[in-house]
């Protein structure tokens, strides 16, 4: 059985939030008890509406920000501030702004070779300016772009330069965050069908932030849904979509579109309020939008529970 790469366990992020000069603080729970484990070569899919706390997961596993509680282990090696620098080259993101993410007034080989500049000070220049270059062309750049400007590329050419970027520590995990949500449809594909290349032949593990479940369909190997910073369901890519049981993944998926214009869809319209992260509800957090919700459900949490298919809901499907 394979070691995974990364391992959370209970992991949590809390936020102090003031609304005035003098009330007391409120709690932000961005992220309330994850827990996951992803093997070399796989890919792990986050998903779930803006504010679901995905963006929070991947500064966690980045290391970009510290867990208020819980453990995350990389490679074996369970994360404190004092390993930061050394397991920060195992873990490198790739974010979703393409335009935002690179420097507009370096050319493409210091991007490229900053992170040996800061990370292998004793490497020799000619060996990182030989690394970046081969790293160019790994991800489908021609050799006359290394001393080009960022404003000189498209957008599907600047994020293929921030993969290589994100590559040049020789990493065994790529957080991506949304890679492709700002490119236009017909350069989405080249970047997946880039990375999906790059992972068999690296043997990179993925985990992959995203809220286009059409993309995950064909990206993933196993899926996490969450809700208001807690894992609602999880499974294997093929279970989740053949037989969502939360009610919630049930109601993401109708939205996501098919290619087949005579299928027959059932799209389910969420009705009710978007309870507040600064509200600690007792109950399940999607109770209040939930045609299934109880009592219960209002009254206690439910528990992640299940082998190979994981549901966290009294009612599933």
């Amino acid at each position: 059985m394979n070691v995974p790469v990364v391992s959370a366990r209970g992991l949590q992020r809390f936020y102090e939030v003031k609304e005035g000069f003098l009330s007391k603080p409120k709690i932000l729970r961005a992220l309330s008890g994850i827990d996951f484990d992803l093997q070399p070569g796989k890919t792990l899919a986050i998903v779930g509406e803006s504010g679901c706390g995905k963006s929070t997961l991947a500064r966690l596993v980045t290391m970009i920000e510290e867990p208020t509680s819980g453990t995350l282990i990389i490679e074996g090696k369970e994360v404190s501030t004092s390993d930061w620098a050394g397991l920060r080259k195992s873990v490198q993101i790739v974010f979703q702004d393409p335009y935002g993410s690179l420097n507009p007034r370096h050319k493409i080989s210091d991007i490229l070779m900053e992170p040996l500049v800061i990370n292998r000070p004793d490497m020799p220049a000619s060996v990182r300016e030989i690394r970046a270059r081969e790293m160019l062309t790994l991800v489908g750049l021609r050799p006359e772009h290394f001393d080009r400007y960022p404003h000189m590329f498209s957008g599907g050419q600047r994020q293929r330069i921030s993969i290589a970027r994100a590559l040049m520590l020789d990493p065994k995990i790529l957080v991506l965050d949304e890679p492709v949500s700002a490119l236009d449809v017909s350069i989405q594909s080249q970047i997946l069908n880039l990375l999906v290349e790059l992972q068999d032949r690296l043997g990179l593990a993925y985990l992959f932030i995203s809220h286009d479940l059409s993309v995950v369909r064909h990206f993933a190997d196993d899926v996490i849904v969450m809700y208001l910073g807690r894992a609602v369901e999880r499974a294997t890519k093929e279970r989740l979509f053949n037989q969502p049981r939360h009610p919630y993944s049930k109601a993401l998926l109708s939205t996501t579109p098919r290619a087949d214009p005579e299928a027959k869809r059932d799209r389910i319209k969420l009705e009710g309020e978007l309870p507040s992260p600064l509200d600690n509800l007792p109950g399940c957090a999607f109770a209040p939008r939930c045609w299934l919700a109880t009592d219960a459900c209002r009254a206690q949490r439910p528990k992640l529970e299940g082998d190979d298919h994981q549901v966290a809901c009294f009612h599933p499907l």
